[in-house]
C-alpha cells in the first residue's frame, strides 16, 4: 500500500503432545495388565522377562512419535541491490518480458498483486485488457485494467506468468522525483521466501522449503490472506492492542483510520495535531500529522512515534477489523524474513533500529513537474504558510544546496528547529524565503 509523507524458541506440536500421552496411557494400561497376570502367572522369572518387553514397546511407540516429514531446505536463488527512498520507501530495478528497458519497481507488502504504471504501459505498447475487477486506494476505488502473462526479469531471477494491474503512478513519480513504473506485491512475495538486509540495501530471495532464522530476531505470525495483518499495541491516553496491516510501501511509521481514534479514545484530548497530505493510490488524501506516545510490535517499544490521522472515506485501512497500518520508517530498522508460505515475518533489529524519528513539520508539498521542483500545496497556518511560500514557485536551492534533487531537499528539511534559506524562482524573478522547520514533538 503506498503512502509517501511530504513534508525462538522452539514448542512441541500439539500432534507431539498428544503422541506422548497417548503413549504414557498405553504403557500404564499394559503396566496394569501385566501386574494383574502377575497375580495368576507364575513362576516369578515371567514377570521379569515381560516388564522389558514393555519398556520396548513404550520406547519405540514414543520414538516414531517424534518422526514427521518436512520439506526440503530453503535455498537462495538470487541477491541483488536495493534504493531506500524518503520513508524507508524500498525501490528494485527490473525489466518487463522481452523489452530492453530497466524500470523502476516499489517493493510493498500493502500490494495484493503485482502492477504497472499506466503511462509504462503505454510507453512499452502494452494492450491491457478491462477486468471485473475493482480496486481501492486512498483516493477511491475503481475497475482495473490487467496485462496477463507477463514475465519479470530481476537480477538473476526469471519470475513467470504474472498478471499486472494498470494503475496510474504518476503522483507518486513527482513526489519521490524518480520514475515509478510498478509496484511489486503479492504475486511476488507469496512465490519465496524474501530476506531484506537494511544495512547492506540487499534483497535475498529463497525457494520456498525449510530454513532456520538467525539468533536475535523476533517471529511475528501475521495473518496473511492478501496483506499481512499483525497485532500491536499502543499508549497514549491509556493503553489497547489492536490490529493493523504490514506495509513496507507506506513511507511513514504509523497511520491510524480518523474512525478508529474517534471511537477509541484512546489518544489525548490535548495532543497537537498539524495538517498535512500524503500519496497514495489514486492521489493525493488530506491528513493530519502527530505524534503518540508508544507503539510496541512484539517485545520492540517505541515512544513517541509520528503518526498520522487519516479521514479514510474509501475504509482502505479496513476500520473496525482494523486500526490502520504501520508502515516501512518503523520496519527499516529491522532485517527481514518474508515467508508468506509459513506465515512468518523474521525481525531483527539492525543499525537504524535507534536512529531518531523524524518529527520535522513544513507544510510544504513539493513535487517534481517537467523537470522542475514545484510547490504544488502549502497547509494552512504552516511554517511554509509563514514563510510566504506560493504555489508554483520553483525551489533552485535549499541551504545552499543546488542539486536539483527532491529527495537531497526533503532530507535537508528533516531538521527541526532550524531555518533554512531557500532560493525559490518565481515570474518576477528569484527570492530567498526563510522556513523554520517546527518540531512536531515539542510544538516549536
Amino acid at each position: 500500500m503506498q503512502f509517501e509523507n511530504q513534508y525462538s524458541h522452539k514448542t512441541r506440536s500439539s500432534g507431539d503432545q498428544n503422541q506422548a500421552i497417548y503413549g504414557s496411557r498405553f504403557f500404564g494400561q499394559l503396566a496394569t495388565r501385566t501386574s494383574d497376570r502377575a497375580t495368576f502367572i507364575k513362576p516369578a522369572p515371567m514377570r521379569l522377562l515381560t516388564i522389558p518387553m514393555l519398556l520396548l514397546l513404550f520406547s519405540v511407540s514414543f520414538v516414531q512419535a517424534q518422526e514427521e516429514f518436512i520439506p526440503p531446505p530453503a535455498k537462495l536463488i538470487a541477491r541483488f541491490p536495493f534504493k531506500l527512498l524518503t520513508g524507508g520507501i524500498i525501490t528494485v530495478k527490473a525489466r518487463l518480458s522481452n523489452f530492453p528497458d530497466t524500470l523502476n519497481f516499489v517493493l510493498d507488502t500493502g500490494s495484493g498483486g503485482i502492477s504497472l504504471d499506466s503511462s509504462t504501459a503505454d510507453y512499452l505498447k502494452l494492450r491491457p485488457q478491462l477486468s471485473d475487477r475493482t480496486i481501492r486506494g486512498i483516493a477511491g476505488v475503481r475497475r482495473v485494467y490487467f496485462a496477463y502473462k507477463q514475465t519479470l526479469h530481476l537480477p538473476g531471477l526469471l519470475v513467470e506468468n504474472l498478471d499486472f494491474h494498470i494503475n496510474d503512478y504518476d503522483v507518486l513519480t513527482s513526489a519521490y522525483g524518480e520514475k515509478i513504473d510498478g509496484i511489486i506485491g503479492l504475486s511476488f512475495l507469496s512465490r519465496y521466501i524474501v530476506g531484506i538486509d537494511y544495512d547492506s540495501l540487499k534483497i535475498s530471495v529463497y525457494t520456498k522449503g525449510t530454513i532456520k532464522y538467525p539468533r536475535g530476531g523476533y517471529l511475528l505470525k501475521p495473518q496473511i490472506q492478501t496483506i499481512p495483518i499483525l497485532t500491536a499495541s499502543l499508549r497514549d491516553n491509556r493503553p489497547l492492542t489492536s490490529r493493523f496491516y504490514f506495509d513496507t510501501g507506506a513511507g511513514m511509521c504509523l497511520l491510524l483510520s480518523a474512525d478508529f481514534v474517534s471511537d477509541s479514545n484512546f489518544i489525548k484530548p490535548k495532543r497537537k495535531w498539524y495538517a498535512t497530505q500524503a500519496e497514495g493510490l489514486g492521489g493525493k488524501a488530506p491528513m493530519k500529522q502527530g505524534v503518540v506516545k508508544q507503539l510496541q510490535v512484539g517485545p520492540f517499544r517505541f515512544r513517541n512515534v509520528p503518526t498520522y490521522i487519516f479521514d479514510d472515506e474509501y475504509n482502505v485501512t479496513q476500520y473496525p477489523s482494523l486500526a490502520g497500518l504501520i508502515g516501512n520508517d518503523l520496519f527499516r530498522r529491522f532485517n527481514l524474513i518474508i515467508n508468506y508460505e509459513r506465515r512468518d515475518i523474521y525481525m531483527i533489529p539492525n543499525s537504524h533500529y535507534k536512529e531518531q524519528f523524524d518529527y520535522s513539520y513544513t507544510g510544504l508539498g513539493m513535487y517534481v513537474v517537467d523537470g522542475e521542483i514545484q510547490v504544488v500545496d502549502i497547509m494552512p497556518e504552516s511554517p511554509a504558510e509563514q514563510a510566504g511560500f506560493k504555489p508554483g514557485d520553483v525551489i533552485m536551492a535549499v541551504a545552499n544546496n543546488f542539486s536539483n534533487n527532491i529527495q537531497t531537499y526533503k532530507n535537508l528539511m528533516q531538521t527541526p528547529g532550524e531555518r533554512l534559506k531557500i532560493l525559490v524562482l518565481r515570474k518576477e524573478g528569484p527570492i530567498v524565503l526563510t522556513i523554520k522547520v517546527k518540531n512536531i514533538l515539542t510544538g516549536r
